[in-house]
């Protein structure tokens, strides 16, 4: 069955931020994820999570200065430190929201960067997710990395589905898995079953929006229930983020959901 989590980050942004975990209860969703969760206290956030009967599925670790256009560390030369300074607090988080994966943003490419600053970035993101992956293994957790489409954010290090498996089997970690975004998947590459169907081995999480404007995944060019029957008929037996826009009130647009549980 699939199981969708609200991306608390994007859906009922009618809500004040800690009131969307009610908003997101009263619809029918069973799992939370967002981007960041450190402006909170995670006893604060903890307790959001009890009075509603919902589980932390994930959240990503601190991407450097966000504000001022920062995407990840993980494939910065020179921030190692800082990086594992983010592992540590992303980890405290964890363990208190009992969020069982984290994404690793890997970052973004200088604009003129030539082929030594491409492998210089590629040497210090393996190194990187190969000591993340060490640091959550002994903890039981699982750490994410996510091919992003350079339209929404150019210049991101990891693009491509087939390069992300290329970085798996460089880092050589089992609990190193792969965040299947279906929306930036078409945008980049298309070809959505074929893709999900080689990636399944090494999924983590799956999410979904629609394309081409990011809004309800009933809207644009991708036939989701489709997909996510073929998703189904793999065995998969994680979380789908819903990571979209909504286009106008989150629950009003909910009506796509309703095959999958909720209650628009």
């Amino acid at each position: 069955m699939i199981r969708l989590a609200a991306n608390l980050s994007m859906l009922f942004p009618e809500h004040d931020f800690l009131a969307r975990f009610s908003a997101a209860a009263a619809a029918g969703f069973r799992g939370v994820e967002y981007l960041f969760p450190y402006a909170y206290e995670a006893g604060e956030l903890r307790a959001a999570l009890d009075d509603n009967g919902l589980s932390q599925v994930l959240f990503n670790l601190p991407p450097g200065d966000w504000n001022a256009g920062e995407r990840g560390l993980t494939s910065l030369p020179g921030r190692e430190a800082e990086f594992r300074d983010s592992l540590v607090e992303a980890l405290r988080y964890a363990e208190v929201l009992d969020c069982p994966r984290v994404h690793a943003m890997a970052g973004l490419l200088p604009e003129d960067a030539d082929a030594d600053t491409r492998a210089a970035h590629l040497a210090t993101y393996v190194e990187n997710l190969r000591f993340a992956a060490g640091e959550l293994a002994k903890v039981g957790r699982t750490l994410l990395i996510e091919p992003i489409n350079g339209r929404d954010m150019p210049g991101f290090f990891l693009n491509r589905q087939d390069h992300a498996r290329e970085i798996l089997a460089r880092v050589g970690a089992d609990n190193l898995r792969v965040q299947f975004d279906l929306y930036h998947c078409q945008i980049v590459e298309g070809d959505l079953i074929r893709n999900l169907e080689a990636q399944f081995p090494h999924l983590g999480h799956v999410q979904i929006a629609g394309v081409p404007e990011r809004h309800e995944p009933d809207r644009g060019e991708v036939h989701y229930p489709a997909l996510l029957e073929r998703l189904e008929a793999l065995g998969y037996d994680g979380w789908v983020g819903c990571e979209y826009r909504p286009a106008g009130d989150t629950r009003a647009g909910l009506g796509w959901a309703a095959a999958y549980g909720l209650t628009p």
